[in-house]
């Protein structure tokens, strides 16, 4: 089950298009694929063309083969590809090719804000996580 698509339409609402990165993250790229039955050398084939980035190949060739167990995944390596990344080449360059770096930063930030009975408005968190990361990390005069 694809269940980010809400946190991607989140994203959609940050920043300018064209300053964000999206990138799919591998492991669960890898997740989303364990329904998809195959043998061993076709499931290797799919996990290789997916780890050079090659999304639309990966599809075409479980597709080709009727695997079953694709459907799901195989939309959702539709509704995805332009996340899908060259894994290889970035992990190459010493780039992350997981999400547990910014999920970290995301419960960081998430302890940050979290008082005891308070509650906020949407457009006066951005004042209130400055000034609570002031204060949490000794900043704050």
């Amino acid at each position: 089950m694809d269940m980010m698509g809400g946190v991607w339409n989140l994203f959609a609402r940050v920043g300018q298009p064209e300053r964000r990165l999206e990138i799919l993250d591998w492991y669960h790229l890898k997740q989303n694929a364990q329904p998809v039955r195959g043998s061993p050398t076709q499931l290797a084939h799919i996990e290789h063309l997916l780890w050079q980035g090659k999304a639309l190949k990966a599809r075409r060739y479980i597709l080709q083969h009727r695997l079953l167990g694709a459907t799901t995944f195989v939309g959702y390596l539709q509704r995805h590809q332009h996340r899908i990344i060259n894994y290889a080449a970035r992990q190459a360059a010493g780039g992350p090719v997981g999400s547990g770096s910014v999920e970290s930063l995301i419960k960081q930030i998430a302890a940050r804000v979290k008082i005891s009975g308070a509650q906020w408005s949407p457009c006066n968190v951005p004042n209130v996580l400055l000034h609570r990361c002031a204060y949490l990390n000794g900043e704050f005069d």
